[in-house]
């Protein structure tokens, strides 16, 4: 019995995995996409067919993340689009780089930056004003020990070591 259940995960688990990298290979049929992501996507209509499968694929699933978002979710997400959109090309590379780092980290580290993330966060905002400013006028070697003893979480002597 045990044999059989962990025989159709994996095979539920390749079929999948299959299906995913045909939809990637093949792209995505516009005629497939429901109505709301036609709408949200209506500007790629005329060029559907010339878009590469990846992107297709993309620009699917965020149509569908889109249509499923609320009026306020959409607002939020439109201006962080336009604040996108006006950084520099080397601003969006430096960040792009960044997430990459930020997506090799292992998981634990990964939750621990969120964590540090959401505490700041919840500052009141004159501190994290205060913070962001003596942050920015430290020397560079400074701002490397912080980062530095910041991932290095060992530890430390305390007086009575």
């Amino acid at each position: 019995m045990r044999a059989r259940h962990l025989l159709a995960i994996l095979t539920t688990t390749v079929l999948l995995a299959l299906s995913v990298a045909n939809a990637d290979e093949e792209g995505v049929a516009w005629d497939s996409l429901s109505e709301q992501q036609q709408q949200v996507l209506s500007q790629f209509a005329g060029q559907w067919d010339d878009i590469e499968p990846a992107r297709q694929q993309r620009l699917s699933t965020g149509a569908a993340r889109w249509s499923a978002m609320t009026p306020a979710a959409r607002d939020a997400a439109g201006q962080r689009f336009q604040m996108w959109r006006e950084l520099t090309d080397d601003r969006r590379q430096l960040i792009r780089e960044r997430y990459e780092i930020y997506r090799d980290l292992p998981a634990a580290e990964r939750d621990r930056i969120r964590q540090n993330y959401q505490r700041f966060r919840q500052l009141r905002n004159d501190r994290r004003q205060e913070l962001r400013k003596r942050y920015r006028d430290m020397t560079p070697e400074q701002r490397k020990r912080i980062r530095d003893r910041l991932t290095d979480r060992r530890p430390r002597p305390t007086a009575r070591d």
